[in-house]
């Protein structure tokens, strides 16, 4: 029916249709015309109504294709096989649907809408149709599993960089481990999920999530003084399918440059661009809560904190419960 109301506006040529005419042309109440006129507004299309006359279409969604972003793309392996979703629960439940189908890597996967995004720690991810990036990437890299930390702090270089790339209005920094803040407040996080198998590697999703257009009524009010979008930061909408582009042209570059030299180029790079170092931190794990001041990264990714007492204490990702920056 959405597609049928759809093809009239298109028909109209840009000009009114009156509620009559589109009850007559569609078979269904002038009700059933309002409730589908508000089903797509949901869905991002925006209508103006006038009384005598009718609805307008203005706009239409801006959506994600194949064809949108191919011929973007100038890497060699990431985002060569591309999946695009209206709503999922999760584009990483639906990558590791893929990988149990033999996906290759570098398969992408995008959502306009996620009704159960996560991202660390268990937590959801807000996901509102259209307004966002949310993305799984499937990559196999030849690595021990104890070097994972290491990708989880690439990823976050890849993408702080392609931001300031396309966006370079704001400036974003990165909170330990991997999420993206402007001014304190967040507008990406990664989540890495991985496979192994004797200790080696066997594949790796990387979900990504970035609120690009989000409006400030687009937050519920719990998410109000802890997130925003690159709308509201630079003032002007954002072309996703550059930003997605330019992010998987900077992971591959990246990735590149660590089997060539290693984590100390990755690791200098993080550290640059990072809003933690010289915070304290709280931190909590499996022997209690302690504090201490970040100094920076270990060569195995941890963070470094130095206590009161003058000494050191290294937490990792998967051990640190909760971070607390003052």
């Amino acid at each position: 029916m959405k597609q049928r109301l759809l093809e009239l506006f298109k028909s109209a040529g840009g000009g009114y249709l009156s509620g009559g005419e589109i009850s007559k042309a569609l078979e269904v109440s002038r009700t059933a015309v309002w409730k589908h006129i508000q089903a797509l507004k949901e869905d991002g299309f925006t209508f103006e109504a006038v009384p005598r006359r009718g609805y307008k279409l203005l706009s239409q969604p801006d959506t994600l294709s194949p064809d949108d972003l191919l011929p973007l793309l100038r890497t060699r392996v990431l985002g060569k096989s591309i999946h695009c979703f209206d709503e999922v629960d999760s584009t990483q439940n639906v990558a590791q649907r893929l990988i149990r189908d033999g996906a290759p890597e570098g398969t992408l996967v995008l959502a306009e809408r996620q009704t159960a995004g996560r991202g660390r720690l268990g937590r959801h991810w807000h996901s509102p149709k259209g307004k966002g990036i949310y993305m799984s990437l499937v990559v196999k890299p030849e690595i021990p599993l104890h070097l994972t930390p290491h990708l989880t702090l690439l990823a976050a270089v890849a993408l702080n960089r392609a931001i300031r790339k396309v966006v370079p209005e704001v400036e974003p920094g990165i909170k330990w481990p991997n999420d993206l803040l402007i001014g304190g407040k967040k507008i990406s996080g990664i989540l890495l999920e991985s496979s192994a198998e004797n200790e080696q590697l066997q594949y790796i999703v990387t979900g990504v999530g970035i609120s690009c257009n989000l409006e400030r009524s687009d937050y519920p009010e719990e998410l109000a003084d802890r997130a925003t979008s690159l709308l509201i930061e630079s003032g002007r909408r954002i072309d996703r399918a550059r930003l997605i582009a330019q992010f998987l042209g900077q992971l591959e570059e990246l990735y590149g440059l660590y089997y060539s030299q290693g984590f100390s180029p990755i690791q200098t790079l993080w550290e640059a661009s990072a809003v933690t170092l010289g915070q304290t931190v709280r931190s909590s794990d499996a022997n209690g809560s302690f504090e201490g001041t970040a100094v920076g990264l270990n060569e195995w990714g941890g963070l470094r904190l130095r206590l009161a007492d003058g000494s050191e204490r290294t937490i990792y990702s998967a051990d640190a419960r909760e971070q607390n920056y003052r």
